[in-house]
């Protein structure tokens, strides 16, 4: 008797639990809301769209201020800086312009610098020798190097360029052209206290006396 009471009472709570599993179970309204819950709203879509859109921006941005920051990084580049990359120090101090007279060149260029204590900006004095940039350039750099002139960098016309000046001019032999001493039959019995002395020769009177007399050259401009 106590048996089948048990297994009678062990039926009903089965159907209870039964019942109460179907009345947990997801409905179809339930299926429903839970699906349009997961469905992104218009609102939802344009917040999504706005964003990639200015992640775009912003990457575009990026690019155009680096672009603009190599341009200007390259503007403040000069010729000189970019020879020195290219070139080997080898290549700058043996540096030749094909059918120029080199020395020549270099003595007539730190000639006309002397004349310039505060320098000349190089364009222009490429313009007086007419060379062009890149020769004029290269001339510079080995000009540099011999120790001859100095580069002194500044910001003309938003360009960058150079300042040249002097630091060594080459020895010139205008002033003693002509000079008496250089054919003097006597030369080698001459001296300040001898027979002959400079400071009685009639010879180098008259060449200082006609030196003097000449009209002074206006430097070059």
């Amino acid at each position: 008797m106590a048996k089948k009471t048990a297994e009678k009472d062990s039926k009903k709570d089965k159907k209870k639990e039964d019942k109460k599993a179907v009345k947990e179970k997801p409905t179809k309204a339930d299926k429903k809301a839970t699906k349009v819950d997961k469905k992104p709203t218009k609102a939802d879509k344009k917040a999504s769209k706005e964003d990639k859109a200015k992640e775009k921006a912003d990457k575009k941005a990026a690019a155009k201020e680096e672009k603009r920051k190599k341009k200007e990084e390259e503007s403040e580049r000069t010729l000189e800086e970019q020879l020195e990359e290219e070139l080997t120090d080898e290549e700058i101090e043996n540096f030749q312009i094909e059918k120029v007279d080199m020395e020549k060149l270099t003595n007539r260029v730190c000639l006309f610098l002397a004349n310039y204590d505060d320098g000349i900006v190089q364009s222009e004095l490429w313009k007086k020798f007419k060379l062009t940039s890149r020769d004029g350039s290269r001339l510079a750099l080995k000009l540099e190097r011999m120790g001859i002139i100095m580069r002194e960098k500044i910001l003309e016309n938003k360009r960058w360029t150079y300042v040249l000046k002097i630091k060594k001019t080459p020895v010139s032999t205008d002033s003693i052209e002509n000079a008496p001493c250089l054919v003097c039959p006597v030369e080698q019995k001459c001296s300040l206290d001898g027979e002959v002395s400079p400071r009685t020769c009639q010879w180098i009177e008259e060449w200082t006396i006609n030196e003097l007399s000449k009209p002074k050259k206006k430097k070059e401009q």
